[in-house]
């Protein structure tokens, strides 16, 4: 019965609710990851540490994430689509509540890199959920709605933090997040349905089928340029805005909230401009732009870095529907949740894990701003080959 389901799929308004409860849970997911950047500077003077060892933290939490996201057929496999999805959102929630009980940076290093491993689980089986419950023809638009999930976390996790910080420390800003993770994976236990399936078990010879594929190895490398022009960006600016250029804490993290309510809508845009002109041109346009943004952030002075900050992830977030529809249809349906368990690891290790670290090492050199204008010039390259060539393959 799942299967017939998974093969054929079905239009999207009916799952409208399960797509709605799957990004509640996403949203909760990602911002549990993302919440370290807004409380950097905090932390960093909290603890004692440098750019560089906080940089290593998002290391840290990505090394944890790329090691249960390769592995998470072996769990689904297992214990179908839906209880990975449980599992995930209620680990993550007592993980950020032990985060209240560590004192030292190697307790919250741990703490961060068990976080990592709980929340890596979820994205394979939410993706082969829905696209197992949507029409391949909607697939643009359903994957956008999930989308809003890290867009809305990009916003609220800032905000969060500082309306929590008038009362509370940053470990309870962390515990509180919990909290809420818990609930709303109880929440889908109870109320939820959808990913009633099994993933396919990963295995050398479908490893190798799929790295065989141009498309597939395209599609790692572009997510590996998304990922870093958004979550890896995100990740160091508010250290980047209040050490290099003195803006108040409450300032920087309102600003970069701002900053982020234009994706909530231009990621629908990335949908249908991926269903309306196909994912080459949509594609060329969003690193065009991202790539020119992006590199203004190294130059900018404290003036214009404001303005700069504003308009640096509207277009990025353009990629992200394209490219999981992309993903998606390199693959049968059953093996939906390897190819992202497989290609998501190591394009978040590039973009949200070496990314930041290197731009930590950098800023303890003094040459914070001058990370962003290296890091983005180095890949540039790749995407000019990428956007004239190779990424003509999977259209």
């Amino acid at each position: 019965m799942e299967t017939e389901q998974v093969e054929n799929g079905s239009a999207l308004r009916p799952h409208f609710t399960i797509i709605a409860f799957l990004t509640a849970i996403f949203f909760f997911n990602f911002t549990s990851r993302i919440l370290l950047s807004p409380l950097t500077p905090t932390i960093e003077r909290d603890m004692g540490l440098g750019h560089g060892a906080m940089g290593f933290f998002f290391f840290f939490i990505t090394a944890g994430y790329f090691i249960s996201l390769a592995g998470s057929g072996f769990i689904s496999s297992r214990i179908s689509h839906r209880l990975t999805i449980i599992v995930s959102s209620v680990a993550a929630g007592f993980v950020l509540i032990a985060v209240c009980f560590t004192e030292t940076a190697w307790g919250f290093g741990a703490c961060i890199l068990a976080l990592g491993l709980v929340t890596g689980i979820y994205l394979p089986s939410g993706i082969a959920t829905i696209t197992g419950l949507v029409d391949s023809r909607q697939w643009g638009k359903a994957l956008a709605i999930h989308e809003l999930a890290p867009n809305l976390g990009f916003i609220a996790a800032p905000l969060m933090v500082e309306v929590l910080m008038i009362w509370f420390s940053w470990r309870c800003v962390m515990g509180v997040t919990g909290v809420a993770s818990i609930l709303v994976g109880g929440s889908f236990a109870l109320y939820g349905r959808g990913g009633e399936f099994y993933g396919e078990k990963p295995n050398f010879v479908l490893i190798r089928h799929l790295f065989m594929k141009p498309s597939f190895f395209v599609v790692i490398i572009l997510f590996s340029l998304a990922i870093s022009s958004t979550v890896g960006v995100y990740s160091m600016l508010p250290l980047y805005l209040v050490t290099n250029h003195g803006i108040p804490r409450v300032e920087a993290n309102t600003i970069i909230a701002v900053s982020r309510i234009s994706p909530l809508f231009m990621v629908f845009l990335g949908g249908w401009a991926g269903d309306r002109f196909g994912a080459a041109k949509t594609m060329k346009v969003v690193f065009f732009l991202t790539g020119i943004i992006t590199t203004l952030l190294g130059f900018a002075n404290t003036y214009w870095i404001k303005l700069i900050v504003l308009f640096q992830p509207v277009s990025a977030v353009c990629f992200f529907p394209v490219g999981f529809a992309l993903l998606s249809m390199t693959v049968p349906p059953r093996s939906r949740n390897l190819a992202v368990s497989l290609a998501i690891p190591v394009s978040f290790m590039i973009g949200a894990g070496l990314f930041p670290a290197v731009i930590g090492i950098l800023g303890d050199a003094g040459l914070f701003g001058s990370g962003f204008i290296i890091l983005e010039l180095f890949t540039r390259p790749s995407k000019l080959c990428l956007n004239g060539l190779f990424v003509q393959t999977l259209d």
